[in-house]
């Protein structure tokens, strides 16, 4: 299509201002988006699915204090407390990169199941994307074999008539290989139902932004009054960050509405 997929490289011949740079753009507001600057590392086994999801958090605790915790395991790389927008409080939900997959090993090891300071309740800690094969498969196996599951075909036509994602935060894996709906060519395209008749794209913008390169937003308007007609489509880049999102903002409570998030089937409003 010729869009950018969200993210580029700059080569500089000295390394000081390749610093300066990161400490002076990291962090930049650019219209709609916070853009993440840092250095390009080649890819590697050892660096490869070091991306922690948190939850179980204290709604008090800011992305310093979660840094705090996980930073005596290893070298963080980004880190990222989920934020209502709404209410602007922490949704007690938070997601760790660290520099090497065995540091993420060692956090889940020593925090898992732990009380942070100034908790009640255990945290989860776990792998945002499991990249173990035998893990998608005993996951998809148990989609598939659940005496609650809704559909008796095999999972891939299962997923073209599943109104809502069959999964969960706590059932999130990537599902390579599998023919999911919502692949449109140039990303993952999301359907977003239950919009207020006053919604606009910013409103998309900020909701899934913080989980990944988002292409485009559209909120189907009525031609008419052009009042949103109460939903809405997301184009993410990458598949685990689409997944992830609908993980999370299925159910969201947007002011009085109660959203309902789903990869867009052919079924789905044009």
């Amino acid at each position: 299509s010729g869009q950018s997929l969200g993210y580029g490289f700059v080569n500089y011949v000295d390394p000081k201002d390749a610093e300066k740079a990161i400490n002076t753009l990291n962090g930049l507001r650019l219209q709609t988006k916070t853009i993440k600057v840092s250095y390009a590392r080649p890819s590697s086994a050892s660096i490869r699915d070091a991306n922690l999801y948190v939850s179980g958090l204290p709604k008090t605790m800011i992305q310093k204090e979660l840094e705090q915790l996980f930073s005596q395991y290893g070298r963080i790389i980004t880190s990222r407390i989920l934020i209502d927008q709404v209410t602007g409080i922490s949704r007690g939900v938070g997601f760790i990169r660290f520099d090497k997959r065995i540091e993420a090993e060692e956090a889940i090891k020593g925090l898992n199941g732990q009380k942070p300071p100034g908790a009640t309740e255990p945290i989860t800690v776990k792998f945002a994307n499991n990249p173990s094969q035998k893990t998608n498969q005993a996951i998809l196996s148990q989609l598939y074999h659940s005496p609650n599951r809704r559909y008796p075909a095999p999972l891939a036509q299962q997923a073209q008539r599943f109104r809502f994602p069959p999964m969960t935060i706590d059932g999130m894996t990537s599902l390579a290989g599998i023919n999911i709906p919502g692949h449109a060519g140039t990303g993952w395209c999301i359907f977003v139902y239950n919009l207020a008749p006053d919604a606009d794209e910013s409103i998309l913008w900020q909701m899934f932004g913080p989980f990944g390169a988002v292409t485009n937003v559209k909120v189907i308007r009525d031609f008419n009054t052009n009042k949103c007609k109460g939903f809405g489509f997301v184009t993410m880049t990458n598949y685990d960050e689409a997944a992830m999102a609908i993980a999370s903002l299925n159910g969201y409570r947007l002011g009085d509405r109660v959203l309902q998030v789903s990869f867009k089937t052919n079924k789905t409003h044009k």
